[in-house]
């Protein structure tokens, strides 16, 4: 990282507002998707922040932030990418670039945040299911006259959580094949229920679709799961499907103690303060490199290929299943 550029991490309060609207985001997470209704103000958010970029206070546009906000667009993205650094990029979708390789590459390589209008999924990038929102709006009246109203905007999640109520389901699909496949399959083999890989979030929807099975539960990272999630909802009205969605398999080793150093309690409260966009591109990641940094020098030294026997110890196995929800999968 050059020198005196600033960390991007935790997260980061905006306010973007003229005279007739105000828009407030909370951006968590180096990836942001903004979905929803057409007439939300998706287009308009978009708008003003080009506009305080050119113009600064001549715009009518104020915009609050710790950091700067950008917008780029264009033939020139990458051009115009490069000379960003520590900063929030807002891109609406229809610039087609963002849907391409060289885009998900050039914004890895970034200290950026980036906050992207998108109707329809971004494969390339890896974004969570948690910073996927839409915008709702609210009218309230500053002065007697309803003419000088202005519109309040705000996000909302637009994926909530699953409600486990521990109904067994027939089958359950993993999305990898390595140590989070070994754990959950054990989990189900000691319960008789089967368990299959997707062999990768991309082919989940396909295995749902190509089962026979009515009850099914989904187990997948949820830190890179958002490119998949809206196909995978609309198939909840074809199947009773239930999604279990954690930052990751190796998220929920770190949570179930068997680590109990104070910086991994510290990190499990406020991750977003100890995830550094510039070195990690998804959160996943970075839980994997936190379990294998503290598990080196341990018996649970951590191999993401392969699941340590010791993973699966009477005492251990226990730590991990009670970080579990009720799904159905296990003996308690």
């Amino acid at each position: 990282m050059p020198k005196g550029e600033l960390l991007m991490r935790g997260s980061y309060k905006v306010i973007i507002q003229n005279n007739r609207v105000q828009f407030k985001l909370t951006i968590n997470r180096n990836l942001t998707i903004i979905q929803g209704n057409s007439a939300t103000g998706k287009t308009t958010l978009l708008d003003m922040v080009a506009a305080h970029e050119e113009l600064g206070a001549q715009s009518g546009v104020t915009v609050s932030c710790k950091v700067p906000c950008k917008t780029i667009s264009g033939k020139y993205w990458r051009r115009d990418l490069q000379e960003i650094s520590s900063s929030i990029v807002f891109i609406d979708e229809g610039n087609t670039f963002v849907r391409s390789r060289e885009f998900a590459h050039e914004a890895k390589r970034s200290s950026n945040y980036y906050v992207i209008v998108a109707r329809e999924s971004l494969r390339q990038l890896p974004y969570s299911v948690d910073e996927i929102y839409g915008l709702k709006n609210t009218n309230r009246t500053t002065t007697k006259y309803p003419v000088y109203s202005r519109v309040y905007t705000s996000t909302y999640r637009i994926y909530g959580d699953t409600d486990f109520r521990g109904e067994r389901p027939e089958l359950v699909i993993v999305e990898d094949t390595n140590s989070g496949y070994e754990f959950f399959s054990l989990l189900c083999k000691k319960s008789s229920i089967k368990c299959i890989s997707a062999g990768g979030k991309s082919n989940i929807c396909n295995c749902i679709m190509d089962a026979p099975e009515n009850d099914i539960l989904v187990i997948a990272d949820g830190a890179a799961f958002g490119p998949e999630i809206a196909e995978a909802a609309a198939l909840l009205r074809r199947k009773n499907i239930k999604l279990f969605l954690p930052e990751s398999f190796e998220w929920l080793v770190l949570k179930s103690g068997l680590f109990n150093s104070k910086h991994i309690k510290d990190m499990l409260l406020n991750p977003a303060e100890h995830i550094e966009s510039s070195k990690f591109f998804s959160w996943e990641k970075f839980f994997t490199a936190e379990l294998i940094e503290c598990s080196r020098d341990t018996r649970f030294r951590y191999d993401k290929s392969c699941l340590n026997e010791e993973y699966l110890n009477p005492t251990a196995l226990a730590a991990l299943e009670d970080t579990l929800p009720d799904l159905g999968i296990t003996s308690h």
